[in-house]
């Protein structure tokens, strides 16, 4: 699979539902919706687990994805993740930063190599 740095930073190469839907594969889905479910105290089921990633206009995206204030602000600011904006690192990512440490470190990792 190739890999894709969501605009947040975490590699949808590494997401479940990314996997399940490149795959293919029901059970994968199944298995993401329910920890997805537990995770985040949310209503998720198997038929919601379609992505194709974060960077994509067309095909399918997590629910999320619809309404995220990064992605949606990435978008906006025509940048491909937010490694690449002047505003790195905003209060939106700072905040998402302290649940994800490690998409910190990825985008942190491309902005170096700017």
């Amino acid at each position: 699979m190739d890999e894709m740095i969501a605009c947040c930073g975490i590699p949808c190469h590494e997401c479940g539902a990314f996997i399940a839907t490149k795959t293919n594969d029901d059970a994968k889905r199944k298995e993401v919706a329910e920890t997805w479910a537990k995770q985040y105290n949310a209503d998720i089921k198997p038929e919601d687990i379609y992505c194709d990633g974060c960077l994509p206009e067309g095909g399918y995206h997590f629910q999320h994805c619809s309404v995220c204030e990064i992605r949606k602000c990435a978008r906006e600011k025509g940048v491909i993740n937010c490694a690449h904006c002047d505003a790195f690192a905003c209060d939106k990512l700072k905040a998402f930063f302290q649940m994800v440490p490690s998409a910190e470190k990825t985008l942190v990792q491309i902005r170096s190599a700017l």
